[in-house]
C-alpha cells in the first residue's frame, strides 16, 4: 500500500473538486505569525509521501499504508503529535531510501488520526513551517532526521508593487473557479476569505492542478515574491487550457445542434416525399413486405420479421444502425424457408452418376445406395451423417458431389480445415460492427433451398482455441434431435437443418472430437490399386487435362505402359491427386511442342518421362535377405500404406536394448516386449537365455526424422531381433503386421487395405498377419489380393518359426 494524500484537491483546474475541499480550516494572518514562531526541534520523524506536497498552513487527510509510515504516526499521535513530511522525488518506488527524498519539507501536526471501514489508517496534518533535512540520524524503525529552519523571505507589507500581485493572483484564481463548471462557487468564498499573502500562495499552490514536481519547485523557493509570480504563470496557463478546453465543448455543442437540426429537416423532407409519392425507403420496404407475403415461412419468423422491418421503418436512414437493420431483414427475406427441392429417389439412376463419375470403390458405392434406399423408405431425414474416411486423393468430395446430382439436390461444400472460430459455425451477434450469420447460414442462402446436400470437408482438420471449440458447435448441427431448431447467433431465429443431408469427409478418425464422431455413419474409401489407377486415368483424368489444355486426342498417344510407369516411378499415393498433375503436366509439355512447332511423335515414350519429370522418386522396394536382422513391416499413414524396415544389429556387452528411428511409446513397448518374449523362450531361436545378457541389441527404423508409432510393428520386431542372434535369413518378398503380447500371441490390426496396396508398391509376395484378420482380407476385392499370399497365425512362435530360414547370412556372427 502506498502513503498518498486523499482527496487530491485541485481548486484551480477542470477536474472535479472534492466536497472534503469546502471544509478545509482557513488560517488568517496572525495564525500565520504564530507558526512562524514556534521554535523548530533539532531532529524530527520524517513521513514520506507519494503523490502529494504539503505547504505551510495547508490541512490534507493523508492515507497510510506501509508499516512504517503507520509505525511512525502511531508513536507521533500519542507524543508531542509534530513530525516532518516530505514528498519522494519518485512517486514509483515502494520503499524509499533516505535518497529518495527530497531535502526540503513541511513540518506538520497530526490533528486527527482515523481508522477506515477497510482497515486503512487515515491522518488528517496541518502543515507548520517549512525545513531542511541536514542528515539522516535513524532509518529504523522509521526514518529520524536532523533538521534546520527554511526561513521565507516576505516583501514589506506596504510593497505595493506585491499587493497588486496578490491581488492578480486572487482574480486569476476566480476566473479558474468561475469557467470551469466542476468546481463549486464555494471555493471563490475560501479565496476571498484569505488575508495572509504567504497563506494564500501556500493554499493556491497546494491545490492547483499540476504535478508533484511541479509543486516541490514551489516549495523550494524562499522568496515570498519569486514564488507569487512563479504561481501567477502558471495559473495564467491554467486558464488559457480550461478557455480552450470550454471553447471545444461548445463547438461540440454546436455539431450536436446541427445534427439534431438535419434530423428535423430529414423528417420534413420525408413527409413531402411522402406527399409526392416518392420516398425511397419507404417503397424498398413496401417491396420487402410484398415479398414477405410469398414466403413459406413460419408464425414466429412471419412475427419476427414484422417486428424488425417496423423498426427499420422508424429508423434515421443516416443513422449508423440503420444499415446493420436492413442486412438483417434482407437476410430473413433471402433465407430460403421452407423452400425444398424435390428428391429423386431412383436408385438405378443413382448407381449410374457413381459408377460414371468413380472408377472402382465398389463397396463404397455400395453403402451410399443402401444409404439412400434407407431415405427413400423411410421418407425423411432422419438418418445417421455420412463421414467418408480415406487418405487424401481417392474422391471422397466428389463422391458427396455425385450424390448430389442423383438425388436431384442443390451441393453445397464447407471446407473445415483450419476452422477455428464457434462464430464461422454460429455467426456473431448483431451488437457487434460488422456481424454477419455463420456459414451455414450463407451456405443456405447461396444454395436457395432448405434440403441441399451439404458437403462438410476435412472434419477432422477443425481447430480449436480462445475463440470457442467449432466442433462442439457442429454437435447440434449433425444431432438429427436438435438440428430441426439451429439456432444462429446472428439470424436469432431457429432454422430448420433436419431435411439437409450432411456428408462430412475426413483423412483421419483420431482427431474427430468423440462426440462427432459418434454421431457420424463412418464409409471407409480405400486406395486404389494400379489397374486402378490405370483406369482412371484413361476414363477421368487424361480427357480432363486434354479439354483444359485444348490439346486434341489425336495429337498425343500414350505409349505402352506409359500410365504404369508415371503411377510406379513418379507419384507414391493411394489416391490420383498426384497422377493428376503429372498427367496435367505431360498433356502441358505436349502443348508447349505444339504451340512452339517443335518437332515430336505422336506417342510418348515412357523413355522420355526423365526429360519431362526429371529423375524418378526413390521408392521403398523390398532389398533382399541378405543381412541378418532385416525385416519388412508394414504401416498405415493417412496418406495410406507404406513399408518401413527394421534393422538390428548386436554387439559385445551387458544385454542393453537401444531404440533409435523417432519410435513412439507404443512402438518402444512392442521392442522391448518382443526382446522380453525371445529371452523367456530362447529355446524356440535355440539359443541359451545367457547370451542376450552378453550382447547389446540396437533396433533401428530408417527415416529418423519421421515420426512413428503403434503396435503393428510388433510382430516385424520380433522376427528381426531374432534373425539378429540366430543369423538365420528372413524368408525372401516377405512383410509383417501384428501386434504381439506378453504371452506370446499375435492381435489383429487395422488398415489391411492399404497396407496390402504398399506392399504390392514394393514387390511383396507375401503377408504374415494375425489370423483375426482373415475376415478383413476376405472383405477386399479379389483385385487386391491377386498375386498375393497370407500366412495366418496366433502365435508369436508360428512367425519365427515361418519366416526365418535354416540358412545363414554370410559372413555370420558366432554369437554365444
Amino acid at each position: 500500500m502506498d502513503d498518498r494524500s486523499t482527496p487530491d484537491n485541485r481548486l484551480f483546474s477542470s477536474e472535479a473538486l472534492d466536497n472534503e475541499t469546502e471544509l478545509i480550516p482557513l488560517i488568517t494572518a496572525e495564525d500565520v505569525e504564530q507558526m512562524d514562531a514556534e521554535s523548530t526541534p533539532p531532529e524530527l520523524p520524517i513521513l514520506p509521501l507519494r503523490n502529494t506536497v504539503l505547504f505551510p498552513g495547508v490541512v490534507i487527510p493523508i492515507t497510510v499504508g506501509r508499516d512504517r509510515s503507520i509505525r511512525l504516526i502511531q508513536e507521533v499521535y500519542r507524543g508531542n503529535k509534530t513530525l516532518g513530511v516530505v514528498s519522494q522525488k519518485d512517486s514509483a518506488i515502494e520503499d524509499p531510501r533516505p535518497e529518495d527524498l527530497n531535502r526540503i519539507g513541511t513540518i506538520a501536526t497530526i490533528i486527527r488520526m482515523l481508522r477506515m471501514p477497510d482497515g486503512s489508517t487515515t491522518a488528517i496534518i496541518q502543515g507548520k513551517k517549512r525545513f531542511e533535512i541536514l542528515n539522516m540520524v535513524k532509518v529504523d524503525p522509521f526514518f529520524t532526521a536532523s533538521i534546520k529552519e527554511f526561513t521565507e523571505v516576505r516583501p514589506d507589507k506596504k510593497d505595493k508593487e506585491f499587493g497588486a500581485l496578490i491581488s492578480s493572483l486572487k482574480d486569476l484564481a476566480m476566473n479558474i473557479i468561475k469557467a470551469s463548471p466542476n468546481i463549486p462557487s464555494e471555493a471563490s468564498f475560501a479565496i476571498k476569505n484569505i488575508d495572509s499573502p504567504s497563506f494564500l500562495v501556500n493554499f493556491i499552490s497546494s491545490n492547483m492542478n499540476a504535478e508533484v514536481v511541479e509543486k516541490q519547485k514551489m516549495l523550494e523557493v524562499a522568496d515570498l515574491r519569486e514564488r507569487a509570480n512563479l504561481l501567477l504563470a502558471y495559473l495564467t496557463k491554467e486558464l488559457q487550457l480550461l478557455e480552450m478546453k470550454n471553447e471545444i465543448q461548445s463547438k461540440v455543442r454546436t455539431e450536436v445542434d446541427r445534427q439534431q437540426r438535419e434530423y428535423f429537416l430529414h423528417q420534413q423532407i420525408k413527409t413531402i416525399q411522402d406527399e409526392l409519392g416518392g420516398n425511397p425507403i419507404e417503397q424498398e420496404i413496401a417491396e420487402m413486405r410484398l415479398k414477405a407475403e410469398k414466403k413459406k415461412w413460419t408464425a414466429k419468423v412471419g412475427e419476427t420479421f414484422e417486428k424488425e422491418i417496423t423498426k427499420l421503418q422508424r429508423m434515421n436512414p443516416a443513422g449508423a444502425e440503420f444499415s446493420v437493420q436492413y442486412n438483417y431483414v434482407q437476410l430473413l427475406l433471402e433465407l430460403p424457408w421452407g423452400d425444398y427441392t424435390t428428391d429423386k429417389f431412383d436408385l438405378k439412376n443413382a448407381a449410374k452418376i457413381l459408377d460414371r463419375d468413380h472408377f472402382g470403390l465398389e463397396k463404397v458405392k455400395e453403402r451410399i445406395i443402401e444409404h439412400l434406399a434407407v431415405l427413400k423408405l423411410k421418407g425423411d431425414m432422419r438418418a445417421p451423417i455420412i463421414c467418408l474416411y480415406g487418405p487424401p486423393g481417392v474422391g471422397k468430395t466428389s463422391l458427396g458431389k455425385s450424390m448430389a446430382e442423383a438425388l436431384g439436390r442443390k451441393y453445397v461444400r464447407m471446407s473445415l480445415g483450419g476452422l477455428h472460430d464457434e462464430a464461422e459455425i454460429r455467426g456473431h451477434r448483431k451488437t457487434y460492427i460488422g456481424a454477419m450469420p455463420g456459414r451455414l447460414i450463407q451456405s443456405l442462402k447461396k444454395a436457395g433451398s432448405s434440403n441441399p446436400l451439404f458437403v462438410l470437408d476435412e472434419i477432422d482438420k477443425v481447430g480449436k482455441d480462445f475463440h470457442g471449440d467449432p466442433a462442439s458447435a457442429l454437435l447440434e448441427v449433425l444431432d438429427p434431435e436438435q438440428n430441426h431448431a439451429f439456432h444462429d447467433n446472428f439470424v436469432e431465429v431457429d432454422y430448420d437443418l433436419s431435411r439437409v443431408m450432411f456428408v462430412a469427409t475426413a483423412n483421419s478418425l483420431s482427431t474427430i472430437h468423440p462426440a462427432l464422431r459418434d454421431r457420424m455413419e463412418i464409409i471407409e474409401v480405400n486406395g486404389y490399386t494400379l489397374e486402378e489407377k490405370v483406369e482412371i486415368a484413361k476414363r477421368h483424368l487424361i480427357p480432363k487435362q486434354l479439354k483444359e489444355t485444348a490439346v486434341k486426342a489425336k495429337q498425343i498417344k500414350f505409349g505402352a505402359g506409359l500410365i504404369e510407369a508415371i503411377i510406379e516411378d513418379y507419384s507414391d499415393e493411394s489416391g490420383v491427386r498426384t497422377l493428376d498433375k503429372r498427367i496435367a503436366k505431360l498433356i502441358r509439355y505436349r502443348a508447349k511442342q505444339i504451340a512452339m512447332r517443335q518437332k515430336h511423335e505422336v506417342t510418348v515414350q515412357k523413355s522420355e518421362l526423365a526429360k519431362i519429370f526429371g529423375p524418378s522418386h526413390a521408392r521403398d522396394k523390398y532389398q533382399g535377405n541378405d543381412v541378418a536382422g532385416v525385416v519388412t513391416g508394414l504401416a498405415w499413414t493417412p496418406t495410406g500404406g507404406d513399408i518401413l524396415f527394421l534393422e538390428t544389429s548386436i554387439t559385445k556387452g551387458e544385454g542393453k536394448l537401444t531404440l533409435t528411428g523417432s519410435l513412439g511409446d507404443v512402438m518402444k513397448e512392442s521392442a522391448m516386449l518382443a526382446l522380453e518374449y525371445l529371452k523367456a523362450h530362447s529355446e524356440i531361436i535355440g539359443i541359451e537365455q545367457e547370451v542376450f545378457k552378453r550382447w547389446n541389441v540396437h533396433l533401428h527404423v530408417p527415416e529418423g526424422a519421421t515420426p512413428k508409432d503403434g503396435p503393428s510393428a510388433g510382430v516385424a520386431m520380433l522376427t528381426s531381433i531374432a534373425s539378429a542372434f540366430t543369423q538365420q535369413k528372413v524368408r525372401k518378398a516377405v512383410a509383417m503386421t501384428g501386434e504381439i503380447t506378453l504371452r506370446g500371441k499375435v492381435l489383429p490390426v487395422g488398415g489391411i487395405k492399404e497396407k496390402i496396396l504398399a506392399a504390392k508398391r514394393a514387390g511383396i509376395k507375401e503377408i504374415i498377419l494375425s489370423a483375426d484378420n482373415r475376415k478383413d482380407i476376405e472383405d477386399i476385392d479379389t483385385r487386391y489380393t491377386k498375386g498375393m499370399r497370407f500366412t495366418y497365425v496366433t502365435e508369436m512362435i508360428e512367425v519365427v518359426r515361418h519366416a526365418l530360414l535354416k540358412e545363414k547370412v554370410e559372413h555370420a556372427l558366432q554369437v554365444a
